[in-house]
């Protein structure tokens, strides 16, 4: 049989070589191999709205968007999303000129770098990141430069960000910085001081921004969402993205959409036009209905999330784990030494067969893989039931 290539040269792009399967492909068969609960993947178990799952189907049975839709999403969908923008944060965007809807965050995100990003350009991430953002910097020919956020123990676990340690980290060919917040993995919710300071840095470098904000809509207590480009000088040099899918349970629908000034966004549909093009018809339509719902749809989100986040987060402290109680999203954070473990990867592949639950170890989210080997995360998006049972077998997790 006659070789595939002329050379010893790998299939395989060298930019994504380091990447392979995602841990949440793996956690995720492991779960269905051991009918372990699955706390890995950050995906709810129940579907949103009827409403908005019904105004879906009707634009189905309509004929709304079973053809392509318009390249920068359906008219509709881009004035809700400017509507959204204004009603909660005061932003005024322009629905025909200065929004873009795409196939969910995570081509929001890939578009946003392949767009932004020349080969060699540097670009600042927070350290554990969602393993997309390293793709898609590869992709885009940049080089990824870690800021971590690292674990506290003062007053309530959490982890927060050295902002001497960003500011040590820009050189002058740092194009770009990523932000996320509310963050996953580790539920930070930057706060108004910090986002002050990374605004001023980013204003004073000439740099572009790049903020995902999908769990804008999940965070707790005190804890307040802020969007960068609300601050000073931030409004023209900032890429907003936000997503359909955790705010309202659709997750599969993947509609997502970013916010900016005409000159980012037209660069940004450069790229998208050629990934995607478009995506999503129908549930555009619905989604734009979503964005409307009353502000008391919102707050009882929060509520029954945050009583979920407690239910998990006290079963996890029982258990005998050091959890990192989240601001915001809905994934909790644990340490696992506590339990005499270090490893997350090891232990979260043991996990199922000790005691039938399937989480994510954070390492995956580090380039430092030892600065998150003992980290493990787990999602509590799942109905209290699956909740009370995960942590029911979880009590059995010290037991070797």
């Amino acid at each position: 049989m006659a070789a595939m290539t002329s050379s010893a040269r790998p299939l395989l792009n060298r930019r994504l070589a380091e990447f392979g399967t995602t841990i949440f492909a793996e956690m995720s068969a492991l779960a269905v191999k051991t009918g372990a609960i699955n706390l890995g993947q950050g995906f709810p178990d129940t579907d949103g709205p009827e409403q908005v799952r019904e105004a879906a189907v009707r634009a189905l049975r309509e004929g709304h968007g079973n053809q392509y839709p318009p390249g920068p999403g359906i008219p509709e969908l881009r004035t809700a999303i400017a509507a959204h923008q204004q009603r909660r944060y005061g932003m005024e965007f322009d629905p025909d000129r200065e929004v873009l809807v795409t196939a969910g965050a995570t081509e929001a995100i890939a578009a946003s770098l392949l767009a932004l990003v020349e080969p060699g350009d540097e670009v600042i991430a927070f350290e554990p990141y969602y393993d997309s953002y390293a793709a898609s910097i590869a992709l885009a020919g940049g080089t990824r430069v870690p800021v971590t956020l690292r674990p506290t123990t003062d007053g309530d676990a959490s982890f927060r960000l050295d902002l001497d340690e960003l500011r040590d980290a820009i050189t002058p060919r740092t194009r770009l910085l990523l932000i996320n917040t509310p963050h996953n993995p580790t539920g930070t919710v930057l706060s108004r001081a910090e986002l002050t300071a990374i605004a001023e840095l980013a204003v004073e470098r000439d740099l572009l921004v790049v903020t995902d904000e999908v769990y804008e809509h999940l965070t707790y207590g005190d804890a307040e969402h802020i969007p960068l480009a609300t601050l000073p000088g931030m409004r023209e040099r900032t890429v907003t993205i936000g997503s359909a899918g955790k705010t309202f349970s659709f997750t599969g629908w993947k509609v997502g959409w970013i916010t900016s000034t005409p000159e980012l966004v037209t660069a940004v549909r450069s790229a998208k036009q050629f990934l995607t093009y478009v995506s999503a018809g129908p549930f555009q339509y619905a989604v734009a209905e979503a964005l409307a719902l009353p502000d008391t749809y919102f707050s009882d989100f929060r509520a029954t999330m945050t009583a979920k986040r407690e239910l998990l987060a006290t079963g996890l402290e029982d258990a005998g784990f050091t959890v990192f109680r989240p601001q915001g999203t809905y994934f909790i954070t644990t340490d696992i030494r506590p339990l005499g473990f270090d490893d997350g990867f090891a232990f979260c592949r043991a996990l199922p067969e000790r005691c039938g639950v399937v989480a994510v170890p954070n390492a995956v989210f580090y380039d430092d893989r030892t600065a998150g080997a003992p980290f493990v995360r787990f999602a509590f998006c799942k109905q209290d039931e699956v909740l009370s049972e995960a942590t029911a077998r979880l009590a059995k997790v010290g037991n070797r």
